[in-house]
């Protein structure tokens, strides 16, 4: 499975863009801005999946552009069906939390389908194993595919998503850590929403946010 890193928008969001080369296929995890580098990215692949491992406006921000574009299916976990819907809102808010303006927003393509715990996507001939990670937000999942796990604002290099935003809980998030992500192998290479990426080994011993 190829994939490709994009950092996008604002935030400094990491973008995923998995491909198939020999089917031709590919699957775009967390569009969170600069779809119209996403597709250019993907090239002459056919998107398609559009994976949201959670709702948060810099994950989401582009899928309207990226399903427009390519008519591909937009998932997300159900839970975070209401914060992806209220994207509009989460532009006001960046505007007030962080001096961020992106614009007035817009209303995001519909959901055409949920990302369930313990089920499977696929492109080409590869899937990916959905993994219910709530704690950032209530609908967070962890996406896990041939010795690589997607890990959205979840589980990062030396760092956790920040549980202080609306539907965040600190004991719900360290909990999905511990008992969803660190039970993998430990050399899975992990590919966090922002910042390097890393593997379950390392963050197991050396997280300074999870240690017992």
């Amino acid at each position: 499975m190829a994939r490709k890193v994009l950092t996008v928008g604002p935030f400094q969001s990491n973008c995923y863009v998995l491909a198939d080369e020999s089917a031709r296929e590919a699957a775009v995890i967390d569009p969170g801005d600069e779809a119209e580098e996403i597709l250019r990215v993907a090239g002459d692949f056919k998107v398609k999946l559009i994976l949201l491992t959670h709702g948060h406006l810099d994950h989401v921000t582009a899928a309207r552009g990226v399903k427009e574009a390519t008519g591909a299916p937009i998932l997300i976990h159900r839970q975070d069906r209401p914060l992806y819907e209220g994207l509009r809102g989460q532009f006001a808010s960046a505007l007030r939390m962080f001096g961020v303006f992106l614009g007035a927003g817009h209303d995001p393509s519909p959901p055409d389908g949920f990302l369930e715990e313990g089920g499977e996507v696929a492109f080409g001939r590869h899937r990916l194993r959905v993994i219910h990670t709530p704690g950032h937000t209530q609908g967070s999942v962890s996406l896990l595919g041939e010795g690589v796990l997607f890990s959205g604002d979840t589980l990062f290099c030396q760092g956790i998503g920040r549980t202080d935003l609306g539907g965040g809980d600190l004991d719900q998030e360290l909990e999905s850590i511990r008992t969803r992500l660190y039970t993998l192998d430990p050399a899975t290479v992990v590919c966090p929403g922002h910042g390097p990426g890393t593997t379950i080994g390392d963050e197991k011993a050396d997280n300074p946010f999870t240690r017992e």
